[in-house]
C-alpha cells in the first residue's frame, strides 16, 4: 500500500493502489485520539510507579498511553480497570526493547503485541536493528524505532539498510539527550526519515515523551511529559483500533499544533489547522529527499500533486516554534 485513503465524515484520504475495504471498514465514522507512545515507570528507570505516569495521561486528557518500560512489558490490565472509560482512555501494553551494538545503544518499541521480545544483539547497529525487528515482527505488535540520534547511534545508511519491517520512526523525542535536531555531520531526525522513505521504505513519522520523570518535572535533564505525541484517526477507542490506525499511517505527530484534517486526492494533499489567535503558521508540504514543494502561511493550506513528487508531507511550526508532522502521501510518478 502506497498512498493511504479512507473516506470519513469529515475527511476523505485516499489509498492509491489499494482497495478501500483493506484500509478502514465502510460507513465507520473516525474520531481523533491523543497518545503517548513511549512512557517510563519505576518498573525500569521512570521515577513514578505505573499508576501515577497513567493518572497524570488520564488527567492531562490524553485518550491513551502506552508503557513502554526497558525491556519489560509492565501488566496493565489493573490499571485498565482502573482509569480506561470507553471513548475517554486506554492503556496500552508495550515495551522498549533496549540493544546496544559497537557501544552504541539501539532501542525499539513495541506497541501492543504478544509475550516478550529479548534483545537481539549484533555486531553493528544496522545488524542490531535488523535482528531486533525480524524479532518483534513475530510479536504481532507496531514497531518503532527510537530516537535514531541518540548516542549518534544509528545514520541514515544503517536506517535505509535494516529499517525495513518498522511502522514508526521517533523524529520528535522529549528526551533532552537524543539529539533530535542533528549535528556536525548528523543529520536532523527528519533527514533520517527523508532518507528511510527516499530509500523505498513506508514508514511513518512519531512524536513521544520519552516520559521518565514526572516528579521533577521542570528540571533541564528531565524527560518530561506533555511535550510529544501522536493524535491517532479510529473508529473507536480499543488497542485493536488504535494500533491499526498506527500501521496504516492515520495519524499526525506533535509537539502542540493541533490539526483538525488531513486529506489527499490523487490531485492534491490539504490540511487544517486548529489556529490559535495568538499565534501564526508556516507550513511546508515536503517531498523526496526533503525537498520543499510549497511554503504557505495563510488557508488554504494545500498542495497540488504533479506526479514527480515521490511523496508529499506537511510541516506545520507555529510563532512559538510548536509543531505538527503530517505522513507521507506516497504519489505514483505519472
Amino acid at each position: 500500500m502506497r498512498l493511504r485513503i479512507a473516506v470519513v465524515a469529515f475527511a476523505a484520504v485516499f489509498v492509491f493502489g489499494s482497495p478501500l475495504s483493506s484500509q478502514q471498514p465502510a460507513g465507520e465514522t473516525l474520531r481523533w485520539y491523543k497518545g503517548n507512545t513511549h512512557t517510563h515507570t519505576l518498573n525500569s528507570d521512570g521515577d513514578s510507579t505505573p499508576d501515577e505516569a497513567v493518572r497524570w495521561y488520564r488527567e492531562q486528557k490524553y485518550h491513551f498511553v502506552v508503557i513502554t518500560d526497558h525491556n519489560l512489558v509492565t501488566p496493565v490490565d489493573g490499571l485498565n480497570a482502573i482509569y480506561a472509560a470507553p471513548e475517554r482512555f486506554l492503556v496500552i501494553r508495550g515495551e522498549e526493547v533496549t540493544d546496544s551494538a559497537a557501544k552504541k545503544p539501539v532501542h525499539l518499541n513495541l506497541l501492543g503485541g504478544e509475550g516478550f521480545v529479548a534483545p537481539q544483539g549484533g555486531a553493528t547497529p544496522a545488524e542490531a536493528l535488523r535482528r531486533n525487528i525480524a524479532a518483534m515482527l513475530q510479536a504481532n505488535g507496531v514497531i518503532s524505532i527510537n530516537h535514531p540520534n541518540f548516542g549518534w547511534a544509528l545514520t541514515a545508511e544503517d536506517l535505509a539498510a535494516a529499517g525495513k519491517g518498522a511502522d514508526l520512526l521517533e523524529i520528535a523525542n522529549a528526551h533532552p539527550l537524543v539529539n533530535n535536531h542533528g549535528g556536525g555531520i548528523s543529520p536532523d531526525t527528519e533527514a533520517l526519515w527523508d532518507a528511510m522513505l527516499g530509500a523505498g521504505i513506508t514508514i511513518y513519522g512519531a512524536a513521544s515523551d520519552d516520559m521518565h520523570q514526572l516528579k521533577q518535572p521542570w528540571s533541564k535533564a528531565a524527560a518530561r511529559p506533555g511535550q510529544g505525541w501522536i493524535v491517532v484517526r479510529a473508529p473507536r477507542l480499543t488497542s485493536e483500533a488504535i494500533l491499526a490506525s498506527m500501521r496504516r499511517g492515520d495519524f499526525y505527530a506533535s509537539t502542540g499544533v493541533e490539526l483538525t484534517d488531513v486529506q489527499a486526492t490523487a490531485q492534491r494533499v490539504t490540511i487544517a489547522i486548529k489556529e490559535l489567535a495568538s499565534s501564526r503558521y508556516t507550513v511546508r508540504f515536503i517531498g523526496r529527499g526533503g525537498r520543499v514543494l510549497k511554503t504557505v502561511s495563510a488557508p488554504p493550506y494545500d498542495v497540488a500533486i504533479t506526479g514527480d513528487e515521490g511523496y508529499v508531507r506537511a510541516k506545520v511550526v507555529d510563532s512559538n516554534g510548536l509543531t505538527a508532522w503530517t505522513q507521507p502521501v506516497f504519489v505514483p510518478a505519472r
